[in-house]
């Protein structure tokens, strides 16, 4: 997938995962009690800084804070802008 947007210096653009919709026991999650997912895709990455590379590639999973990033809405999708240092893990 090609994003025409490309994040500055340390930035990643994530395209989180879909909030569940269902436990794991069977019962249906109603939208107001969805929590915001906590895990998405890399799909654009900054250069980095001059003296610390870029650790994520487009493609990887990752774990990011609750409240990490900010929401950018492009093209009809949602997707979160943050700096590398927010996010926890790659899985």
């Amino acid at each position: 997938m090609a994003l025409n947007i490309k994040p500055l210096s340390d930035r990643v653009i994530v395209e989180p995962a879909a909030a569940e919709t269902q436990t794991a026991s069977g019962i249906i999650i109603p939208d107001t009690a969805k929590e915001k997912p906590q895990k998405g895709t890399v799909v654009a990455v900054g250069n980095g800084k001059k003296d610390q590379p870029m650790t994520v590639k487009v493609g990887d999973t990752v774990l990011y804070g609750k409240y990490a990033g900010t929401d950018l809405k492009f093209e009809g999708k949602d997707y979160l802008i943050m700096r590398e240092d927010d996010i926890l893990a790659i899985i």
